[in-house]
């Protein structure tokens, strides 16, 4: 009798014992994919499309030159093995969660953050486009301040929520005033004003240039910079961000699954977790 009930309290402390060690199991493993290169990098590559291959029975999408999602996939990248450097130049505490560094400036200013960063990288490419009549985004106010009405000249009056805007400056189209113009965005805009403002999309109809999104203080978002499809339809996706203190956007990990890393499987009101932050409920959007 008493060797089966020292059989009986071993069995039930090897039980809790694998309980306890499953979260640490799985925190070694997170631990070691930040640390390892994913297999599907290309080091010596300086694009986002030629920097990471598609997983075995993958194809990229294909869009037209020119579009949005083309500009994305081909958006130039630092070497392999830069660092994530904060605004004021010092180095970001974790860097095990990245494939590439986006060759876009940051201010030291400390404004341009995670959504201020995808707000500028669309901006950019409207600009670029000759579409710059299409630039423009909601205060957190739900006011709407266009590069259009600001480079004619016409600033914001704010108190409290309540914003007006007058013509205080004198017309000026320049590069030098759309940046202060994107100063003025990031000041009165984030990830709340996007999710308020911006369209939301169904996982299954996802494409470049798409952004998932937490909208609030803190918030976060991070924006689909690739695409690839098997003949199941199934779909993955590559993610970057810009983060808080104001940051080098960078091409993150899947950390949760190394054999696809950095691709990303993508699903409605799913949990994702995103190099050091989890979207608890996933909700998708799209810039207009």
């Amino acid at each position: 009798m008493k060797k089966i009930l020292l059989i009986i309290c071993i069995l039930a402390s090897l039980v809790v014992l694998a309980f306890q060690f499953k979260p640490v199991k799985k925190a070694v493993a997170i631990a070691k994919a930040s640390i390892e290169t994913p297999s599907l990098i290309n080091k010596d590559s300086l694009t986002i499309k030629t920097r990471v291959n598609f997983p075995d029975g993958y194809k990229r999408v294909g869009y037209s030159k020119g579009s949005y999602e083309d500009y994305l996939r081909n958006y130039k990248l630092k070497p392999f093995g830069s660092k994530i450097i904060n605004y004021d130049d010092s180095e970001y505490f974790w860097q095990g969660g990245h494939v590439g560094i986006l060759e876009i400036p940051v201010p030291k200013n400390g404004l341009q953050q995670c959504a201020d960063a995808l707000i500028r990288i669309r901006s950019e490419y409207l600009w670029e486009s000759n579409r710059k009549e299409e630039i423009g985004f909601n205060f957190t106010s739900g006011h709407y301040c266009s590069w259009k009405k600001y480079a004619e000249g016409y600033r914001p009056k704010i108190s409290g929520n309540k914003v007006s805007f007058h013509k205080t400056a004198s017309a000026n189209a320049s590069k030098e005033n759309f940046y202060k113009y994107l100063n003025l965005i990031y000041m009165y805009s984030g990830t709340l004003s996007l999710y308020n403002e911006l369209k939301p999309i169904d996982a299954k109809d996802l494409k470049i240039g798409d952004m998932l999104i937490k909208g609030g203080s803190p918030g976060h978002i991070v924006m689909i910079a690739d695409e690839a499809k098997n003949e199941k339809g199934e779909k993955l996706f590559l993610l970057f961000q810009g983060n808080t203190p104001a940051q080098t956007v960078h091409l993150v990990k899947n950390l949760e699954d190394s054999k696809i890393s950095p691709w990303y499987q993508l699903e409605n009101d799913a949990v994702i977790p995103v190099s050091n932050y989890t979207f608890s409920s996933a909700k998708f959007v799209r810039f207009k």
